[in-house]
């Protein structure tokens, strides 16, 4: 099957997966309230890169038939510069709302595949051959993955693996005919609702001790014994004007618990294997996937920036205060910009033949966007001042006793109507402030791990050569 229509993905949700959101388990993803917006939202990202074709798609190296460019294995700086511009297309679509589309875990599986020299180290061969299988199928089905990487957080004070007696962490609990069974839970599998598949991969190094927790394996969303608890919706309505984020941009995000579930020996690419699970994740992984989610943060900067002028803009507001504040937000974007780009026209072969990005402009993003962007909305709330709540809604405005009120008492500066004022504020309103604003805000500041921990790494892998041998030359003067 080549790249998919958006029907085609709307039908793919129609199985028997185990979905449950505000106490109710979910027979119908694409129609339920809470769902219905973001479905139709990733429907579209399928139908852009028909749209976009020649940006977008490309053909798949064994079969000829089209494929999203975020599935290729870049074999070049051409390459990467290729899935810049398609990665850029899907990112404009949301503004960088949407975390998770599918092109995250394309990139991701792509690098994975591009480097199974790495996966299949250390004895792990059938793993790795599993594992490029699975990336071939992915690809050519166009299907739409998830993951859950990281182990539920009980009692800090202890090793994940160990809380609960060892029996809460996701881990090996048996073997079948055809494969094995894994019990347990993960957290958190944000586009869950949505996905065609679950992805399960390393997040953190298993210690020596927890060779039954080493695993990685992927299965499709209505696989018997798993459960997916959504955090409460904060989706609204139907109506883009009244909810312009809201009502289409909640990817949600899962607790995900294995209640026994099979797992096929094909679909294993890690199988207690403590050695690869550790190492697979802490070489090129990370440079690779940054080039996504760093185009998503400048594509979300911009639009920031943008929306922040535009609301300065609709009140004739040219204070110093506010100019100083679109300058700050214009800084940001604009860093992260050039982090992006130096990052890919540094990028160079990682091994075997693959290309990835430099990483080390894309890490100082890391750690610094987890502060960005709560400031970001800081700025936009700041802006937006009291004008964020003086917003009516669409059936106000069309309402024939109150719409010329409306219309007279709201209008902006310089003629300005008063529907794109209130567009405006609400649109600022929705990102930065609304309920969808705040789950947003709390994923970016621990995005891919806290600014702290980044910080950290860092500085832990951060070359060092030139400043130590500048400080150097004047710890070797003699004194005269």
């Amino acid at each position: 099957m080549p790249a998919r229509t958006g029907e085609q993905f709307l039908r793919g949700l129609r199985d028997e997966r185990e979905v449950w959101v505000d106490g109710e388990r979910v027979r119908d993803v694409a129609g339920h309230p809470a769902f219905a917006g973001a479905a139709r939202t990733l429907a579209e990202l399928f139908d852009l890169q028909h749209a976009h074709a020649s940006t977008c798609l490309m053909p798949d190296p064994e079969t000829g038939e089209p494929i999203n460019v975020s599935h290729m294995i870049p074999r070049s700086r051409a390459d990467i510069e290729c899935r810049h511009l398609c990665l850029q297309q899907i990112a404009e679509h949301t503004v960088g709302v949407m975390g998770r589309s599918p092109d995250y875990m394309n990139v991701t599986f792509a690098g994975f595949a591009g480097r199974s020299d790495e996966w299949g180290s250390l004895g792990n061969d059938a793993g790795a051959a599993n594992l490029v299988a699975f990336q071939k199928r992915l690809r050519r089905e166009d299907l739409a993955l998830t993951h859950t990487i990281i182990q539920p957080t009980v009692d800090k004070s202890q090793p994940d693996i160990s809380a609960g007696g060892g029996e809460i962490a996701l881990h090996k609990v048996g073997e079948t005919a055809n494969g094995i069974v894994v019990r347990g839970a993960r957290i958190l599998a944000t586009l869950a609702p949505f996905a065609d598949e679950l992805a399960v991969y390393p997040g953190h190094p298993v210690p020596p001790d927890g060779q039954r927790y080493a695993l990685a394996f992927a299965i499709p969303m209505a696989t018997p014994g798993l459960k997916f608890l959504c955090r409460d919706s904060v989706s609204r309505g139907t109506s883009r004007f009244d909810h312009p984020f809201s009502s289409r941009f909640d990817e949600q995000d899962a607790f995900v618990i294995f209640d026994d579930v099979e797992v096929p020996r094909e679909r294993l690419f890690i199988s207690e294997n403590l050695g690869v699970y550790n190492l697979v994740m802490s070489t090129s992984w990370f440079p690779n996937i940054m080039q996504q989610t760093m185009i998503r943060a400048q594509t979300k900067l911009e639009f920031s920036y943008g929306l922040a002028c535009k609301m300065a803009e609709v009140i004739g507001d040219r204070g110093q205060a506010t100019l100083e504040l679109l300058g700050e937000l214009f800084g940001f974007a604009e860093l992260a910009r050039a982090a992006v780009r130096t990052a890919e026209a540094e990028a160079y072969e990682f091994g075997n033949g693959v290309w990835f990005p430099n990483g080390q402009p894309l890490s100082q993003l890391r750690h610094l966007l987890p502060s960005w962007f709560p400031r970001v909305n800081e700025i936009l709330r700041l802006v937006g001042s009291h004008n964020l709540l003086a917003t009516p809604t669409e059936s106000q405005l069309r309402d024939p006793e109150l719409g010329p009120l409306v219309a007279k008492y709201l209008q902006g500066a310089g003629g300005i109507s008063a529907e794109t004022r209130i567009r405006v504020f609400r649109l600022a309103w929705d990102f930065a402030a609304s309920a969808l604003g705040s789950r947003n805000e709390q994923y970016e500041r621990f995005y891919l791990a806290s600014g702290a921990r980044n910080r950290v790494l860092a500085h832990l892998f951060a070359p060092k050569e030139r400043g130590m041998r500048l400080v150097e030359r004047f710890l070797q003067e003699k004194p005269e």
